[in-house]
């Protein structure tokens, strides 16, 4: 195990900032991470375990010990009449797992393909997308204490998910590293085609036999033309949550705005799409500098070259300020701020 210093993230993290690290090095188990955490002079230092850096945005140099999660490995572990449990380690690229499942026809994870980041970070933030979430399939995971050095694990309960949030985002923020996570898969799929264009890609496709391969097909189909590619225009994916509204304030919001885009979810309550806000606002296609609005999906900020964190960071403010003051409305971050 190499520590490096004063390493520059730009290679690790999707919108391509030029952060530096004081100190840099990587894991791939926990008996790794445990010699790293206790070794001097980075022991007592602040320190921060990095994914696939795709759901993060720095604005300023980490002054402490940055540990990257490398733990690889996928495996069946458990099987039943109705499901197969399938452990991948924190380290494998998301994308990489969903196609893994795929080809060994284990259904629930197909619409969930594409989304940037490694399978670690999947549980943290509950990722979610065209109808389905990671709570939806996930059977348990593995996490090292930072402090206590000790595997803990985690069921579905335990993780306490909601909408873009885990007990990892709030009350154990910083505590714990994610060291691998356990899917229970369906072997009779229960497609799920109702969210978005999917039917609609789908038809486009001429897709006759519907298939979780088919499914996926098209949600790669579909985000490929929508989103743009971090390795081609940094960016994080989804920068803002979609709001939660009562089902007064979505009446009041309907009369006033007859057009805008809205789910009723659990409670009575709605959900609003941040990026139609963001776009009724004027922000899409808008660029200051290297930083921008994307031109086809409000709700993901760009980085054209070399934009600064900060630079990222007051853009998105003003998103939320204008969004704010024309519908009586609150845009929360999904990415985290370093």
């Amino acid at each position: 195990m190499r520590i490096s210093e004063n390493v520059s993230l730009r290679p690790y993290n999707t919108f391509g900032i030029a952060a530096q690290a004081r100190f840099f090095s990587s894991f791939s188990n926990a008996a790794e991470l445990e010699e790293l955490l206790k070794t001097p002079p980075q022991q007592g230092l602040p320190h921060m375990i990095l994914g696939g850096g795709s759901n993060i945005l720095f604005t300023q140099n980490f002054d402490g010990f940055l540990l990257k999660n490398e733990i690889k490995g996928i495996s069946v572990v458990g099987e039943d009449d109705s499901y197969i449990y399938v452990k991948a380690g924190a380290g494998e690229t998301w994308h990489g797992f969903v196609m893994d499942c795929i080809k060994h026809n284990r259904a629930g994870l197909e619409n969930l393909s594409l989304i940037p980041g490694n399978v670690g970070a999947s549980p943290m933030q509950n990722i979610g997308a065209y109808g389905v979430e990671i709570k939806d399939c996930f059977h348990e995971l593995e996490a090292y204490h930072l402090h206590d050095h000790a595997v803990v694990k985690f069921n579905n309960a335990d993780c306490r998910f909601g909408y873009r949030e885990s007990v990892f985002k709030r009350q154990y923020k910083g505590q714990f590293a994610i060291l691998s996570v356990t899917y229970r898969l369906a072997k009779t799929p229960k497609l799920n085609t109702s969210y978005g264009a999917i039917e609609e890609e789908l038809k486009h496709m001429g897709v006759h036999e519907l298939t979780i391969q088919a499914i996926s097909q098209a949600v790669i189909n579909i985000r490929s033309s929508k989103l743009p590619d971090p390795a081609k225009i940094g960016n994080a994916g989804s920068f803002f949550k979609n709001p939660t509204v009562s089902a007064e304030k979505h009446a009041a919001l309907k009369e006033a705005f007859p057009h805008i885009v809205a789910y009723p979810v659990a409670g009575g309550e709605f959900k609003l799409a941040a990026g139609w806000l963001i776009e009724q606002c004027g922000w899409k296609g808008f660029r200051e500098g290297d930083a921008g609005v994307h031109a086809r999906q409000a709700l993901v900020l760009v980085n054209y070259a070399d934009a600064t964190g900060n630079e990222i960071y007051q853009l998105s403010q003003r998103v939320m300020d204008s969004v704010a003051e024309k519908f009586g409305v609150e845009l929360e971050r999904e990415v985290n701020i370093i």
